[in-house]
């Protein structure tokens, strides 16, 4: 299989269709995160734990949205620099590194309030916690443009990862801790029929959810065709295809994972340039889409990178 096009973000797509680069000056990862937003008083702002015997302690306030979970993912959150309301943690739990996010949490005057377990359970909606809940204003999605251009910002050849479908949030968090850690520039996820960025995801991500640019879109069979005319060539992973260490990934790249039980939907696997399978040797006729996704998109990476 040989892909003869090179990536030139300042030309136009050797495919003859659109530039890679849209009409937008983005790139950075954290603009797709809300502005911290201004105090409603100094006093809004504490310099130690509350407790909830203080007067602005409101257990019964809806909490649940925009929750992050346990200690990785906070501490990412707290390094992006997206809005965070409140942070909660547990009564007499002030060991080990929820003293450090503690004092991280005041030195930007981030409210801290200490609560019994069985709130911080709630709060949670029944995620491991690890004695930690902060919640964070909504993260927000960003466009499948705002993704190129972060791609032609580094001065890399895209990499974009296109989950169809997939409704287990592990699965999803997961893939979207591989993909940070492997460079990807964004994630493509459907408005419908797919898990969203809910907090279980962002648990499962390691916090990897707050350095990663996410677009949802209507129809992904016409994204990926879009993206095909900007020069992006699109791999479906599904059985039955080339074996994925004998593709040549010396290209921008679309990966494209299906949902645990359907897999890649026919109309966008037909969409696709390619279908990319890995090869089982065992007994199992098949890996978990994130396990599956790990492997691939490493590989495209390193075949990226060779380029170089």
């Amino acid at each position: 299989m040989k892909n003869n096009n090179s990536y030139k973000p300042n030309n136009r797509n050797p495919r003859g269709g659109k530039p890679y680069h849209g009409q937008n000056n983005g790139g950075n990862n954290s603009s797709y995160n809300r502005k911290p937003r201004p105090a409603d008083s100094e006093n809004e702002f504490r310099t130690a734990p509350l407790t909830e015997g203080d007067a602005s302690f409101d257990p019964a306030s809806d909490e649940t949205n925009g929750a992050v979970v346990g200690r990785n993912a906070v501490r990412e959150l707290l390094k992006s620099g997206r809005a965070i309301d409140k942070i909660f943690v547990r009564k007499g739990d002030r060991e080990g590194s929820i003293t450090m996010l503690v004092a991280q949490a005041i030195e930007r005057k981030i409210p801290v309030l200490e609560v019994e377990r069985q709130k911080l359970d709630a709060y949670a909606c029944g995620l491991p916690h690890q004695g930690i809940v902060a919640m964070a204003a909504q993260k927000e999605y960003c466009s499948v443009e705002d993704i190129l251009a972060i791609a032609e910002e580094r001065g890399e050849m895209p990499l974009i990862i296109i989950a169809d479908g997939i409704n287990d949030p592990n699965n999803l968090g997961a893939m979207i801790r591989c993909a940070e850690g492997a460079g990807a520039h964004g994630i493509i996820i459907p408005k419908r029929h797919a898990v969203g960025v809910s907090p279980a995801v962002t648990k499962a991500s390691a916090g990897a959810v707050e350095h990663m640019a996410i677009a949802k879109v209507t129809n992904l069979a016409q994204t990926i065709a879009d993206l095909k005319e900007r020069g992006i060539w699109t791999y479906a992973a599904e059985a039955g295809g080339t074996p994925y260490y004998d593709v040549d990934y010396k290209n921008p790249c679309a990966l494209v994972f299906g949902s645990e039980g359907e897999g890649v939907s026919r109309l966008v696997k037909d969409t696709c340039d390619f279908i990319v399978s890995i090869p089982m040797y065992g007994h199992v006729n098949s890996l978990n889409v994130s396990t599956a996704s790990a492997v691939i998109i490493n590989e495209a990476k390193r075949g990226q990178m060779s380029k170089k």
